[in-house]
């Protein structure tokens, strides 16, 4: 996915901006990139590969060179970014957290205009260039920015830093992945993350709306576009994506997380001695649900962090399901005997579910049931870049459609309406495969409740197949 930040100050840009990009760190393991503005230096810009190390380690020890009250970072799991582009709009740098699905379209259009491309990532185009090149066709950058929503299906964010010494922030068209603005005595700031904000000391000044374009200095914001009304956030930010203090449209992810399992575990007739949470995104759901439920909160798994980064680093799927299971560590003596009930944010592959239940019953586990935060996973996403998944064979629910019906594609709403004979045979069919005690899946209902938005506002394409261009 991807996440950025961007400050303009009345001093200097450059503390803030390296540890407000690196809480975003979270969000994306490929690639990370800074670039400040100053008068005298103009554009300073940084880009390091993230495959095999952190944010931190490749950036502190060059922050002396970047110069400026005014600078941009990303943390990328695409494109190398930001990258500078000089044009009849004057000079910028932009990051982007986008997806766009028909990018081949647009290179070939934008290459019969007779422009270059002159960025590339891994021999293919680079979207963010793609997406400042057609900003520069635009007379105004608000101008610009409104053919990017004109023309790219997906979704796409944006940060762009000028050399006026502002920034410019434009939340995607439909809403589909935030933008926070944050504030303090002489600084705004952008981020995609609001937990870059209170070790920083900003204080949330707003969310940008769907389709909003700001200007950002140091002492004040100017609306360059009014938001739609119309929004389509992605609801997996809630339930994966968000670090448990952020927020996003006034909603709390923590608390989201603990309100989807007690709302469960209120509803839960399952007979169990305890709750735990598969570190880290199940945490929150888990000790809602022990709440609801009524038992204790244990952590039977720990999860190994000095070293272990996301599980989804390493472009191999077989080196990736490897780091997924060595990075969490079983506890025999919370967990022998007992009658475990696990909470987990989402079931994809199925990959690490089922060697968790393995080691958990080989470490002496009485029963072990799962409750998942959300519906089952049944239509990829085809609007922000959602683990590594290519298509919906990859999805442990298209597989088995695909077994039980032999076409993958066929009666998906019916897998996809809880409690239809459909969804039942596929979540029993998941449960048997990866030898659960019980395995039970959160609805759409709950989910929406505990999100708090009303259905209109949330895109939940990939449990339901609801969401459009």
């Amino acid at each position: 996915m991807g996440g950025f930040f961007g400050t303009v100050s009345k001093t200097s840009c450059v503390t803030d901006l390296f540890y407000g990009t690196d809480y975003n760190s979270h969000l994306g393991t490929k690639r990370g990139g800074l670039a400040t503005y100053s008068q005298e230096k103009g554009f300073i810009r940084s880009i390091h590969n993230l495959e095999s190390t952190y944010f931190r380690s490749k950036f502190e020890g060059e922050l002396d060179k970047f110069k400026g009250n005014a600078g941009i970072g990303i943390i990328s799991d695409t494109d190398a970014q930001p990258i500078v582009i000089n044009s009849h709009l004057g000079r910028f740098a932009i990051v982007t957290v986008a997806k766009i699905t028909n990018i081949q379209e647009l290179e070939e259009e934008l290459l019969s205009k007779n422009m270059h491309f002159a960025e590339l990532s891994s021999s293919n185009t680079n979207q963010t260039e793609l997406i400042a090149l057609l900003i520069i066709q635009g007379r105004t950058f608000t101008e610009g920015i409104e053919n990017v929503f004109k023309h790219i299906k997906g979704s796409c964010s944006m940060l762009l830093l000028t050399e006026d010494g502002s920034i410019i922030a434009a939340r995607d068209h439909w809403g589909r992945t935030p933008i926070v603005i944050g504030k303090k005595e002489g600084a705004y700031a952008a981020t995609s993350e609001s937990t870059s904000f209170p070790n920083l000391d900003y204080e949330i000044d707003r969310y940008l709306g769907p389709g909003e374009i700001v200007r950002m200095h140091a002492d004040h914001i100017e609306q360059l576009r009014k938001p739609n009304e119309e929004m389509q956030i992605c609801s997996f930010l809630w339930v994966y994506y968000g670090f448990p203090t952020s927020c996003y449209e006034g909603k709390n992810v923590e608390e989201v997380r603990f309100t989807s399992g007690l709302k469960m575990g209120q509803k839960d007739e399952s007979e169990v001695d305890c709750a735990c949470g598969i570190p880290d995104s199940g945490v929150g759901m888990a000790l809602g649900y022990a709440e609801g439920k009524g038992v204790p909160y244990h952590r039977a798994i720990a999860k190994y962090t000095p070293t272990w980064p996301r599980s989804f680093t390493p472009s191999n799927q077989e080196l990736r399901s490897l780091v997924a299971k060595m990075k969490l560590i079983p506890n025999r003596a919370m967990l022998e005997g007992k009658r475990l009930l696990f909470c987990d944010d989402s079931i994809v592959r199925g990959t690490q579910l089922r060697d968790n239940v393995k080691i958990l019953f080989e470490y002496g586990a009485k029963e072990v049931h799962m409750r998942i935060a959300c519906p089952p996973l049944i239509y990829a996403c085809p609007f922000v870049g959602f683990s590594a998944s290519k298509n919906a064979l990859e999805l442990i629910t298209r597989r088995i459609i695909k077994e039980l019906e032999g076409d993958e594609n066929k009666n998906l709403d019916k897998y996809a309406t809880t409690g239809s004979p459909e969804y039942e045979k596929m979540v029993n069919v998941i449960a048997e495969r990866f030898g659960l005690t019980s395995l039970k899946f959160n609805t759409l209902e709950t989910l929406i409740e505990a999100i708090g938005l009303p259905k209109c506002k949330v895109c939940t394409h990939c449990f339901d197949g609801s969401s459009h261009f």
